[in-house]
């Protein structure tokens, strides 16, 4: 099973997840991932962002994502949430996903 890791390979594995689940929505989103300062080692937290409209942030646990992030169970769990979380951001910016008219 693909899991473990440093804290900043897991934060690049998540940013990487949460926005190629995300950009299959639309591709003009764009994730923020938080992970320095007082999450360094602990957490991370992320928003999706579409021009000035943005999600509020989610926290993740680190030893939780690194634990997962080689389940398929947990991986698709986590990509219905950001995929959900990306069409509520379309749909508060007043924008259909990218190649819908």
């Amino acid at each position: 099973m693909f899991s473990g890791g440093s804290y900043d390979e897991v934060a690049r594995w998540l940013g990487n997840f949460l926005a190629s689940h995300a950009k299959r929505e639309d591709p003009r989103i764009e994730v923020d991932l938080e992970s320095g300062d007082e999450r360094e080692g602990v957490s991370y937290a992320a928003a999706l962002r579409l021009g000035s409209h943005a999600t509020a942030p989610v926290e993740f646990q680190y030893r939780p994502v690194a634990d997962h992030r080689g389940d398929l169970a947990w991986c698709r769990t986590q990509a219905e949430q950001v995929r959900a979380r990306a069409r509520e951001l379309l749909a508060e910016a007043g924008r259909s996903p990218a190649g819908v008219k």
